[in-house]
């Protein structure tokens, strides 16, 4: 594996041979002579690849005024969507761990108690399903499953029933109101068309 951030990619016509381009790792790491099978493909090598040297960094507003939240104690964030206990499931000794929880704007803030000064952690929910489970649990559990395998589904559960459905319901929403603007836009194309009248 080879970070390519900051590496200088292009086109080798010292080899003398079609469709050659080298990558220029910073350095410590090995120079890499690449050889596509096209120069469409060359070109689109060179274009992934300089889009991961030279990434360019945005910062979004919501995650500017989550990494502020996350830096606050749990009570100071204002207007919460939930709050209170909740108990996470560590995967990788299968227990139950306590922590006071925050929901605000599709982030769901962990902290180790009440007092806690800032935020231990912190869940992005943006595309999130939130379910209900009992499989292979004791009693229900909240299932925080996301948009793609290569996150981790998560598993909450509160201190009883009525709780769970609580924060069950106020996740749903929090996450509904990030919905992406393609599907927003598909939706609001979907309305019967006195619904979309001004």
């Amino acid at each position: 594996v080879i970070k390519l951030e900051g590496a200088e990619v292009g086109i080798d016509s010292s080899l003398g041979k079609s469709f050659v381009f080298n990558c220029v790792p910073p350095p410590g790491n090995r120079s890499l002579c690449l050889c596509a099978t096209s120069n469409q493909e060359m070109k689109r090598w060179l274009e992934a690849m300089e889009k991961a040297a030279h990434p360019i960094h945005q910062n979004h507003v919501w995650e500017d005024v989550t990494l502020h939240n996350s830096s606050l104690p749990p009570l100071a964030i204002k207007n919460p969507e939930c709050l209170g206990l909740l108990h996470q499931l560590d995967r990788s000794t299968d227990l139950w761990v306590q922590h006071y929880c925050i929901l605000k704007d599709g982030c769901l803030y962990f902290y180790d108690s009440i007092r806690s000064t800032r935020a231990s952690g912190g869940l992005y929910l943006q595309g999130y399903r939130v379910s209900e489970q009992t499989h292979s649990f004791k009693q229900s559990v909240i299932e925080l499953k996301p948009p793609s395998e290569e996150f981790k589904t998560f598993y909450l559960c509160a201190e009883n029933k009525t709780e769970n459905q609580r924060w069950i319901t106020a996740l749903q929403m929090s996450i509904k109101k990030w919905i992406p603007l393609h599907q927003a836009i598909q939706d609001f194309m979907n309305r019967p068309l006195e619904e979309t009248r001004m």
